[in-house]
């Protein structure tokens, strides 16, 4: 697959060759539901907690006499039926986190990368170097190549310049090419990347090239 190459003015200076086995698979719906839906159960911190009856700092003390009074029966301030008493069923701190292998992660995010490719809504960037800080800079890239809100930067290696100019513009966020993953592709519109970003990525993911990434990429 042929991708066109922008200068950060949004003029095409070329194009690029892209790796079948990376941005020309065919869309599997379910194993990229799977990854997304591990993805975000993996973000959750688990930290929510209730007490229960036996937990709420209350008095155990009859609250009044069991018969005469005309109410009915109640022995104890902590039960869930009074305000401030415990939590019946109540969330208590617990791990969210899924597994999967790695070859369906893997081809989840050839799956988007590739659909990406194929909607036009991959945009490959000659160069992202900035000699200092410019958010202008950035923002009139995004306006020349037509691209609105709701679009991820995949950089390549260590651009703070580039990083500390993109966080000023709503919408758009960064991140590393090589820690691309699908909740934040799916999460964006568009995904613009430079010919460095492509490299890491067909490194990383790429069938042959996988072989010889290191261990727990």
């Amino acid at each position: 697959m042929k991708v066109d190459i922008y200068s950060i003015e949004g003029k095409v200076t070329g194009s690029l060759d892209l790796q079948d086995e990376v941005f020309d698979v065919p869309f599997n719906q379910a194993v990229v539901h799977q990854a997304l839906v591990r993805h975000l159960a993996n973000r959750r911190q688990g930290t929510a907690d209730t007490q229960t009856r036996g937990e709420v700092s209350k008095s155990t003390k009859k609250m009044y006499m069991q018969k005469h009074t005309g109410r009915a029966r109640a022995g104890s301030m902590k039960s869930p039926l009074r305000r401030g008493g415990g939590v019946v069923f109540g969330p208590h701190p617990r791990s969210y986190r899924q597994d999967m292998p790695k070859k369906m992660r893997r081809l989840a995010i050839r799956c988007v990368l590739s659909d990406k490719a194929r909607s036009g809504a991959l945009k490959v960037i000659e160069d992202f170097d900035l000699e200092q800080p410019k958010t202008k800079a950035v923002n009139d890239m995004l306006i020349a190549l037509g691209i609105g809100t709701s679009a991820l930067l995949a950089t390549a290696g260590n651009q703070e310049n580039l990083i500390l100019s993109a966080s000023n513009i709503e919408g758009l966020n960064t991140i590393p090419a090589r820690l691309l993953n699908v909740a934040d592709m799916l999460a964006s519109k568009t995904l613009i990347m430079s010919k460095g970003s492509v490299a890491a990525v067909q490194e990383l993911w790429g069938n042959k090239e996988a072989q010889k990434a290191p261990a727990g990429k």
